[in-house]
């Protein structure tokens, strides 16, 4: 036991003090944390009391997935900083139109700007996993945006870019190799960050540790996904240590790029979260995980430091998301990403700002499983399994056609199904119906997650089958999860 004098105690303390004052006054330079305001619930606060809820957690950026006329006249004076976004299936118009752009421009920025802060245009969101095919009309509609800032004279104040999943990447481990897929580096990727070159803007990207984390649980340890102290993982292509699992993929990120010679763009995390519950399968879906991500996170960004790659870095994160929001489609886990519930209360204590930080503690209290739920009630829960033990997911046609194409896009985009079969030309193509196509991309992802309790729901769209489906000469498989 280490023993000091009086003056030697005050002394000590003296200098801790001052050394902790200096460190959180240069927090003003570091990064900067955001929240995602997703609205696919019924049950959500009015816009008004929403901002008053930003303003009093002391979060200054909010992303939106629209620009909804409500929202943005709600935010109007508050000096919360807003991303707005262009919906993918608004791209086609907007790249085949300068017009439309612009008109779009005026209508949903110009009128508001800047009294809501506008500062950046998301152009779709996720592109390259919509299944509409609308990668094609990406680079057009980001150009056409911008065109019509620069013809109302905002090109300088506000930016555009388009959030990209980590999907896009080809390999993303080591952090070193990171790359972008093929088919996507000349017609999109250079052309895009030529685009931000140019423009002074920064790549949006959705980084989602929890994915990797859910999927890879036997090889990628927990305290590694949440930030918790760890003896890190060394990158053997540049000898790198990484000590979490979020700035490994964001490095993957910067590698693709510095890969294709744009070491100079930025990025902005768009999205990024842990949900706080989750079905049987889904794997650390949990309040004291995502407590402890999302906590970890704010303290990560808000006391400076880019990534071991990019030491320099100061990010822009967004959580995802600000609600709980009880209208998603998939497993229980997309349903509870919120950092509140509807009724404005908090799912867990965080802190979003500086001063919420001096007296935040991790709990470190780390569950490695997973909150048991209820199966749904409508086609989720398990059926009597046929002889062979297989059962397969299929689409509920009565559900109707807007239940099932949102199934499909969550299945094919974030649910990770493979729907390759179900494009134009390929094997399960035909039958070229709504229920054959969503069926076989439900069955895809019901099998991917191992046919775990939940994972046949898609908010009523699909249910448990102990025969071998078939549509057409098209016979949906079985077995990923096994």
């Amino acid at each position: 036991m280490l023993c000091f004098s009086k003056n030697q105690s005050m002394e000590r303390h003296v200098i801790a003090v001052v050394l902790l004052l200096s460190v959180f006054s240069s927090l003003a330079d570091a990064g900067s944390v955001g929240v995602n305001y997703g609205r696919i619930a019924d049950n959500l606060p009015s816009a008004y009391k929403v901002v008053q809820l930003l303003k009093s957690q002391g979060l200054e950026r909010v992303k939106v997935f629209d620009s909804d006329p409500a929202v943005l006249r709600a935010l109007s004076g508050s000096d919360i900083k807003v991303t707005v976004d262009l919906p993918n299936e608004l791209l086609s118009a907007a790249a085949k139109s300068q017009s439309y752009a612009t008109n779009w421009v005026q209508r949903n920025v110009v009128a508001y700007h800047p009294n809501t802060q506008i500062e950046a245009i998301g152009v779709g969101n996720e592109v390259f996993v919509d299944t509409h095919d609308t990668t094609k009309f990406l680079i057009s509609a980001m150009k056409n945006i911008h065109a019509a800032l620069v013809h109302f004279k905002l090109e300088s104040s506000i930016k555009v870019s388009s959030p990209i999943a980590l999907s896009a990447l080809q390999n993303s481990y080591p952090s070193s190799a990171g790359s972008f897929r093929p088919e996507l580096v000349e017609p999109v990727f250079k052309p895009m960050l030529e685009f931000l070159r140019q423009t002074g803007s920064y790549l949006m990207v959705n980084c989602y540790p929890y994915f990797a984390y859910e999927s890879n649980s036997d090889v990628i340890p927990l305290d590694y996904a949440l930030f918790h102290q760890n003896p890190g993982v060394v990158d053997a292509g540049n000898g790198l240590r990484y000590f979490n699992l979020f700035d490994a993929q964001i490095d993957a990120v910067f590698a693709a790029m510095s890969a294709l010679k744009y070491d100079d763009i930025n990025m902005v995390v768009s999205e990024t979260g842990w949900p706080s519950k989750g079905d049987s399968v889904e794997v650390g879906a949990s309040v004291e995980n995502a407590a402890a991500y999302n906590g970890n996170l704010v303290r990560r960004i808000l006391t400076g430091g880019g990534t071991p790659l990019r030491p320099k870095a100061e990010l822009t994160v967004y959580l995802f998301a600000l609600f709980n929001e009880d209208k998603k489609f998939g497993p229980t886990s997309e349903r509870n990403y919120g950092l509140f519930f509807p009724n404005e209360r908090k799912v867990y204590d965080i802190p979003f700002t500086v001063e919420g930080l001096k007296n935040y503690h991790d709990s470190r209290s780390p569950v490695s499983g997973n909150q048991q739920v209820t199966a749904p009630v409508n086609g989720g829960g398990d059926l009597s399994k046929s002889l062979t033990g297989n059962t397969w997911c299929v689409a509920n046609g009565e559900a109707g056609k807007e239940k099932l194409q949102a199934g499909i896009d969550y299945a094919c985009g974030e649910g990770g199904a493979d729907c390759h079969q179900i494009q134009p030309g390929s094997a399960c193509y035909d039958p070229n119906t709504l229920e054959a196509h969503a069926s076989y991309a439900f069955n895809s992802y019901y099998q991917k997650k191992a046919r775990g309790v939940g994972t046949c729901y898609f908010g009523g769209a699909a249910y448990v089958v102990s025969q071998p489906p078939k549509f057409g000469k098209c016979e949906l498989p079985t077995g990923y999860g096994n």
